[in-house]
């Protein structure tokens, strides 16, 4: 599976075009084809980035309607780089979408169509989940912190252990996030991936020339606990966009600190 790059109503976002997504409306935002004002120019999702609301609303309007979701029907988190994902319905849905989420959690999990789950980046790894046969749909955010301990795993877990979905069936779709081209970092974040996924992690950890630093690879160790938690290769799409070198089109935490809009990833049920 791949994902592509789409515009609509002159708003950027990455989504899958496989027919096997056609059942959900959904897609990962850049930080083009908004309202906003410099530094967070233009498409800045995030209520909690110093953005005035009115901004942060038409920037929601403009971007459901690009992917084809119901601006009025997110439900939103508080992320707090764990592995706790929440069950969700239409009773969790935001009054207003410029809100900030109040509950904390990593991910978001449900079986009602008309539900939009929104999980919040900045180089961080987003992921979206969605069973077709049981009409099951989850959305993820996987820091370093999330990915060593299995956030993706957890949500597909769930999908099983709670809605009955078979792994099998599960699609997966990661989404614009930071790359091993700019992932460098101390040993923490090797040690992290090495305690949560074991010898696995080796795969996705490349030690660099400079003594205790290392280049990690987050999108391959988040695809690779989703084929622990028995997802099949070929229904996992990994974007290649890195959030550090493409400035043009995204925010980068790690380089621009807290002088960053954010962006969204979601995904309802149509």
């Amino acid at each position: 599976m791949e994902m592509i790059r789409q515009e609509r109503h002159g708003v950027p976002f990455y989504a899958s075009p496989d027919p096997a997504w056609a059942g959900t409306a959904h897609g990962f935002s850049t930080r083009l084809g908004g309202v906003s004002p410099a530094p967070i120019d233009s498409l800045n999702l995030g209520a909690n980035r110093g953005d005035a609301p009115d901004n942060v609303r038409e920037n929601f309007i403009r971007f459901c309607a690009a992917i084809g979701a119901d601006v009025d029907a997110l439900v939103k988190n508080h992320q707090v780089h764990g592995d706790f994902i929440r069950p969700v319905t239409r009773a969790d849905i935001m009054v207003r979408p410029e809100v900030p989420g109040a509950f904390e959690a990593d991910g978001l999990i449900t079986d009602e169509a008309g539900v939009c789950l929104t999980i919040f980046s900045g180089d961080c790894i987003p992921i979206l989940l969605y069973d077709p046969i049981r009409r099951v749909i989850a959305a993820v955010h996987a820091g370093w912190r999330g990915t060593a301990i299995g956030a993706a795993a957890r949500a597909a877990e769930a999908m099983a252990r709670d809605y009955g979905c078979a792994p099998e069936h599960i699609l997966a779709a990661i989404g614009p996030g930071i790359s091993p081209c700019c992932f460098e970092t101390h040993a923490d974040v090797p040690e992290g991936l090495h305690s949560g996924m074991g010898p696995d992690a080796a795969a996705f950890i490349r030690p660099l020339s400079r003594e205790g630093k290392f280049s990690v690879d987050l999108k391959g160790a988040n695809a690779c606990w989703l084929e622990k938690a028995g997802l099949n290769r070929e229904n996992i799409a990994i974007c290649s966009a890195c959030t550090a070198c493409q400035l043009d089109e995204f925010w980068s935490h790690r380089v621009q600190g807290g002088q960053r809009g954010s962006m969204a990833a979601m995904i309802q049920l149509l």
